[in-house]
């Protein structure tokens, strides 16, 4: 016997419609590009967004055509947000912080048609045109008297695209299993792999976050979401702050410490999230200045971990609870978060930092297990170690175009990549990672791809990359060289051949000479090894 409930699919649209009716009034507030300050409600969210729509019913999008974007946050990002979900079509948010190659490749990839773009990133679109001739117009985050000239092929101007249009616009009547979303993941391991969201999985991954345990936001928050819109949903901001009528903060492309602060205090934040990178430039700035946030309480931080001494310092000496987030694009993307359980209300600082460093618990709708290399899951006793597998309606079953092939078990468990244990109250710590992957200011840098750039160099018998610890970055790379007989390279060299190649930031901090690099019996690097060798160095930039 079914219920006699009413059938209410779990489209995105619907999220905007309640914000829109019960919290129109409630403020978003956008740093813009020229350091003006945008002010509009989530009713005018709601009214341009039906204007964008009806703007990429005219440019021919048909629902499951993907609209790629290089945005900041800023309140246009959320109008493409909304009105890709409303007409069907897929939101393809790219990672600007790629070097060319990649993005260049997740456009071609994902075979976006039209992409829509911050002019900041200009320069460099016009560089990857040629090898982009799917994208059809290219839509410039401006008004009319912002647009630069340009050789981008039909460019167009965003103002002029939405106020042309009418804001009567019906969402359309997808499937909630239809595609809503698309992010690709960083490339650790080959190319970048998309990871498509439908409405139901954001939907549901956007209650769950609503949770107190989760990220707990109410109408009473302000909400300044400095991780960016282009990075796995913005860790689902983009939804949750409307669903529960929180006022929302979009902060541009300005991210040190100070822009930070200022935006904290002008704008009243109660809320917010970011990579450990941001909070120890916000750190920095308030250890200069003498300052304190007046208003903020909580902070979720995720990307890498943490340092147990920021944790202390956000508490002890400005009543902020900050709390470890973790997941992954697969995940769409929270997964745990280390709120505290009942029975900890007596516990010390200490004890509460003990329980903060770890990545946390599970929410609902998130399993969780550990495994052994055999499969056999182990204990939640806090010592055993094993790989970390999840599943859940907000866990990918698959990357788009079937990249990567079958990346589920034969009971639907995926495998993260990280290793780690289980206590057991629940607390998910990770203890290392499965792949040799380095994290940088919540990042990922590919040991593999720096490592055949540089034996790419003429120079160069053998090359490896580990990653080191870093105060400021978590960890940066360190490339380890094994010069060709009667040469002598120098560390330059070796960066300015492989500078053109990659972004900035993926560049080793310092290059080493060695006579040789060790190997494992069937004579793969031995980063274990080239760990234990470096233990201790510490980095010219550390």
């Amino acid at each position: 016997m079914h219920g006699l409930m009413q059938d209410w699919p779990l489209r995105i649209p619907r999220i905007l419609d309640h914000a829109a009716e019960w919290h129109g009034e409630r403020e978003i507030v956008s740093c813009m590009l020229d350091g003006s300050i945008h002010r509009y409600g989530y009713r005018d969210l709601h009214r341009r967004a039906g204007k964008l729509a009806n703007a990429l019913v005219r440019l021919g999008l048909r629902e499951g055509d993907r609209v790629g974007t290089l945005c900041w946050n800023t309140f246009r990002h959320m109008e493409l947000y909304y009105a890709t979900a409303g007409t069907g079509t897929v939101c393809h948010t790219v990672n600007p912080r790629l070097f060319a190659d990649q993005i260049a490749y997740i456009i071609a990839h994902a075979e976006d048609r039209v992409v829509f773009a911050d002019l900041t990133f200009v320069p460099l679109l016009e560089q990857l045109t040629g090898r982009l001739p799917a994208v059809e117009c290219w839509v410039l985050m401006t008004d009319r008297p912002g647009m630069p000239e340009t050789s981008l092929p039909n460019a167009l101007c965003y103002e002029e695209l939405v106020e042309a249009e009418s804001d009567a616009f019906e969402w359309r009547p997808v499937d909630e299993r239809a595609a809503a979303t698309l992010c690709y993941t960083s490339g650790t391991t080959g190319n970048p792999k998309g990871v498509l969201y439908s409405h139901r999985s954001m939907v549901l991954h956007t209650l769950m976050l609503a949770g107190t345990d989760a990220q707990g936001l109410c109408a009473a928050d302000t909400v300044l979401s400095v991780v960016p819109l282009f990075h796995a949903n913005a860790w689902g901001l983009p939804y949750l702050a409307p669903m529960v009528g929180a006022k929302l903060v979009l902060p541009g492309m300005r991210l040190d410490g100070e822009s930070i602060f200022n935006l904290l205090e002008a704008e009243r934040v109660t809320y917010t999230a970011a990579v450990p990178t941001i909070w120890m430039m916000l750190l920095q700035h308030l250890e200069k200045t003498g300052q304190a946030p007046s208003t903020l309480r909580r902070v979720l931080v995720g990307g890498s971990a943490m340092p147990r001494r920021m944790f202390e310092i956000f508490e002890e000496r400005y009543g902020v609870d900050v709390r470890h987030g973790w997941g992954m694009t697969e995940m769409s993307p929270l997964g745990t978060v280390s709120s505290a359980r009942g029975g900890m209300e007596g516990l010390d600082l200490q004890q509460r930092l003990d329980v903060k460093v770890k990545q946390g618990r599970p929410m609902f709708t998130v399993e969780m297990r550990i495994v052994d290399d055999a499969g056999r899951v182990l204990p939640h006793d806090g010592k055993a170690v094993g790989l970390v597998q999840v599943r859940g309606p907000g866990v990918a079953r698959g990357y788009f175009k079937g990249e990567g092939g079958e990346i589920l078990d034969h009971d639907g468990w995926f495998d993260t990549g990280d290793v780690g244990t289980i206590d057991p109250q629940g607390y998910l710590h990770l203890t290392d990672r499965s792949k040799d992957i380095i994290k940088s200011g919540g990042e990922w840098i590919s040991s593999i791809e720096l490592e055949n750039l540089a034996v790419g160099h003429p120079q160069v018998a053998e090359a490896a990359v580990i990653g080191l610890p870093h105060p400021k970055w978590d960890e940066r790379p360190l490339l380890i060289v094994v010069p060709k007989p009667g040469t002598r390279p120098t560390p330059e060299d070796l960066i300015d051949h492989m500078r053109p190649h990659v972004a900035k930031w993926w560049l080793p901090d310092e290059v080493v000479f060695v006579e040789e690099i060790p190997h494992t019996a069937t004579g793969k690097i031995q980063k274990t090894a080239l760990r234990r060798m470096f233990e201790g160095h510490v980095l010219p930039t550390a």
